[in-house]
């Protein structure tokens, strides 16, 4: 799926490194921040509110006994990992420590609803938007493992960066076809002074399914990966900033906004991870 890597090594501090090492994610510094920032937004919100990020990230059991200490523990994990993944030093355990918390949710919460209700769309819309945060996570801590022998050889390096950028891939039709399928839903949250908001709608959901099949075929790859991370961010401003401004105690809107932001940057992340491939 990919054309070409580079192979080469490069010094830092003495230590040698492949170009998946950790010295190759200082051109993807600025991607890695903004991820970094959306997860300690998101647990700020938290522990501001004591519930677990209310949309996309609910527990599915109401009431449950201790939900509240187990979405401050929550929150504690996401601002660990976000404030990790903006120290070097602390970047590596940080990126395995949000790879594995992204993990958790796609697989318990959000698998589940996939596998029990697969005729639902909104099921496999909740499963991509976490899946593509994952994927951003999952490139980073690839990147800064570097090529191993070892038993994690396969999640980390040149591997595990390849199968990040499947899982991206294979995530973004999930968000895509929601647009057309939710078209009136869709159509609500286009800004009121663009016109022809339905086919705003649709273009956008399509966009989604092209840079699927354009990483997957390896055509244009990091193009389509930064554009589809443009549109993400382009939507996150459009959508939820002027909600928020009319309605700055809006706690949905500040939720949507802050996952939002997630989801464009785990799609720039993912984008940054192509810039050895010629």
């Amino acid at each position: 799926m990919e054309r070409s890597y580079r192979s080469s090594a490069t010094a830092l501090g003495g230590e040698a490194l492949n170009s998946f090492g950790a010295a190759s994610l200082a051109p993807a510094r600025l991607s890695q921040s903004f991820l970094a920032l959306s997860m300690i937004a998101l647990g700020v919100l938290g522990l501001i509110y004591g519930d677990v990020a209310l949309v996309w990230q609910h527990l599915p059991i109401e009431h449950m006994p201790g939900a509240r200490p187990v979405a401050y523990a929550f929150a504690l994990i996401e601002l660990a990992a976000g404030i990790g993944l903006l120290l070097p030093i602390t970047a590596r355990p940080a990126s395995a420590l949000l790879v594995a918390f992204m993990l958790v949710w796609v697989v318990l919460l959000k698998l589940p609803a996939v596998l029990v209700v697969p005729s639902m769309e909104a099921t496999w819309l909740g499963f991509g938007e976490i899946a593509v945060i994952l994927a951003g996570a999952w490139v980073l801590f690839a990147c800064l493992l570097g090529d191993r022998g070892d038993v994690l050889r396969h999640l980390a390096g040149r591997r595990g960066v390849r199968a990040a950028r499947v899982l991206f891939a294979l995530s973004l039709p999930m968000i895509g076809l929601s647009h057309f399928v939710y078209s009136e839903q869709t159509v609500a949250l286009v800004p009121a002074w663009l016109p022809y908001p339905l086919g705003w709608a649709y273009f956008t959901g399509a966009c989604s399914i092209a840079t699927c099949l354009a990483v997957l075929f390896g055509v244009l790859p990091q193009l389509a990966a930064r554009l589809e991370a443009a549109m993400l961010a382009i939507i996150t401003a459009l959508v939820w900033i002027p909600a928020i401004v009319a309605t700055p105690t809006d706690r949905t809107a500040w939720t949507a906004l802050v996952i939002s932001a997630a989801i464009a940057s785990g799609a720039w992340v993912v984008g940054d991870s192509y810039r050895s491939v010629p």
